[in-house]
């Protein structure tokens, strides 16, 4: 598929507005390291709100869902649906202690809750995901998505969205991040929509005039979002989407330095809160057009559906529209990169680099940090010419973070919630965990032509997150219980009192309360899993 001149001249302008937008945003930044990896803590929780859902949808995300829909149905909108669940928990539970706290890192954090060996283990793995799974997999298939619709070579593809996001991420730090990723947000949703909406259109052309005749003409239970058996029944998405979840979304610098640059403890709170309402959308514009092309465009897409969105572009939308579309997809691949980018360069300043040597001018931290982006975005560029060579690209980053998460949730949660854990224990944990998973990684590799795991032993990725969590969490209770208690007045700092507490410690406080709009949330939720059940 070519672009014609108004579809490339719209692409273009996006291009050019996002980094100019990010330039503007990013005058000022640099004068102090708060402003630079913080946004000078000033940061209202509609921007959070929306810079943590365009932080998320990557083009993998929107590729990837558009191809399960195809081949799996809604079912994969699990995965979006329970989000807000989680993003609950990052508001409610997590968000008051990272605030209350002023910590700049989450390994800053983990360094106050057990020690600095916890911190230093934290900020590694940290680094390693970021450069690995949000930026160098994001890259590549990106471009291979944008190979589709241009005769450009996968490697400049590369090098010129490398080049741009590198541009205004590295000037302006976490302000110019945010600014442009709340835009980014609303285009890629735009985007989305559009084909959705088109889409319909040319269903209700096909003969298709009601959900029912849509449940008709699909495959059995591909309307549907609750499975009985097979990688996504409704038991493993409950036991292995909260140890996913929680890491993801409440332990991962990429996602929750947004909340840390919060200017209030309410906009910590909301700014979650508020991305969950919006993660209700991506089920119906991002998951139910992989349905759509199964109904219109099956026979062109039974052999390869990971072009089930290039193809409805191409088939559906008409000029000018396709170049919104295609500005979207662009929108999505900068945005997650942008975020991943800031937030390594804020863990290499702040908990290497300060930590050593803590007399490091502002402005020193600040230069580390832009540095620190440009390296690491080589390195993911680099890294990222080799994305071919691995097949399954969205299932399999899923598989990385299913291995990765479980032992650093584990230390989250019960250090929260745990007065008795201690830092010997955190720092076994994430050891062990590590080993463990990457051990689970490699038999089930499926480079490797083994996938022992998940094949011969029958374990799903999901349900490996759950055990990888459940075995972390044994060895952090039994080493705290075989430890001497931690400092019990420097440990309530960073914990509940209890689990209720969450809910108790404070008086309602009317409609504006993140408890309310929490329980409206589930609500909303609950209803929409009651409609495609």
């Amino acid at each position: 598929m070519h672009l014609d001149w108004l579809d490339g001249a719209i692409v273009a302008a996006y291009l050019a507005g996002i980094t100019a937008t990010g330039l503007l945003a990013s005058r000022r930044q640099t004068e102090t390291s708060a402003r630079y990896f913080l946004a000078g803590r000033a940061l209202g929780w509609p921007t959070i709100g929306l810079a943590l859902f365009a932080t998320n949808i990557s083009t993998v995300h929107l590729i990837g869902l558009a191809s399960s829909g195809f081949s799996d149905g809604l079912v994969i909108g699990n995965f979006e649906w329970l989000a807000p669940f989680l993003l609950i928990v990052l508001g409610l539970v997590f968000a008051p202690f990272y605030f209350r706290s002023r910590v700049s890192t989450l390994p800053e954090y983990l360094e106050g809750r057990y020690g600095p060996g916890a911190r230093t283990f934290l900020a590694f793995m940290a680094v390693v995901g970021a450069l690995f799974i949000h930026i160098g997999v994001t890259l590549y298939a990106g471009a291979v998505m944008f190979k589709s619709f241009v005769d450009l070579p996968i490697v400049w593809s590369i090098l010129i969205v490398s080049v741009l996001t590198i541009l205004y991420t590295a000037l302006g730090g976490l302000r110019a991040v945010v600014v442009t990723e709340a835009i980014q947000a609303v285009l890629l949703i735009a985007g989305a929509l559009a084909v959705t909406a088109f889409g319909i259109a040319a269903l209700a052309d096909a003969g298709f005039e009601s959900l029912a005749d849509v449940r008709a003409a699909a495959r059995p239970g591909q309307v549907s979002m609750i499975r009985t058996d097979g990688e996504f029944a409704w038991w493993i998405m409950l036991l292995g989407y909260p140890v996913i979840g929680i890491w993801y979304w409440c332990s991962d610098q990429t996602i929750v330095q947004r909340v840390l640059g919060a200017r209030s403890e309410r906009d910590a709170q909301l700014g979650p809160l508020f991305a969950g309402f919006i993660k209700i959308l991506p089920v119906f514009v991002m998951v139910f057009p992989g349905i759509i092309g199964y109904l219109l465009f099956k026979d062109v897409l039974l052999e390869n559906p990971d072009q089930t969105l290039v193809v409805l572009i191409q088939k559906l939308l008409p000029a000018g529209l396709r170049g919104l579309v295609i500005a979207g997809l662009l929108a999505a691949l900068m945005s997650t990169v942008a975020g991943a980018l800031n937030s390594t360069a804020t863990l290499v300043s702040i908990d290497i680099v300060k930590r050593l040597r803590p007399g490091t001018p502002d402005r020193a931290l600040v230069r580390i940090g832009q540095l620190t982006a440009v390296i690491v975005m080589l390195c993911a560029m680099a890294w990222s010419t080799q994305g071919e060579r691995f097949g399954g690209i969205f299932k399999g980053i899923n598989q990385m973070i299913a291995v990765l998460a479980p032992p650093i949730s584990a230390v989250f949660v019960l250090g929260i919630f745990w007065r008795r854990g201690t830092a010997r224990a955190a720092l076994a944990t994430l050891a062990a965990g590590f080993v463990l998973g990457a051990a689970v990684f490699v038999l089930d590799f499926p480079a490797f032509g083994l996938r022992l795991v998940t094949d011969k032993l029958g374990i799903p990725f999901m349900l490996q997150a759950f055990l990888l969590f459940a075995a972390s969490s044994a060895i952090f209770v039994g080493v705290s219980l075989a430890s001497p208690p931690p400092d019990q007045a420097r440990v309530a700092r960073y914990c509940w009192k209890s689990p209720l507490a969450v809910i108790t410690e404070k008086p309602p406080a009317g409609l504006g309360d993140p408890r309310v709009i929490a329980a409206l949330l589930i609500a909303v939720v609950v209803v929409c899993y009651c409609l495609f059940a």
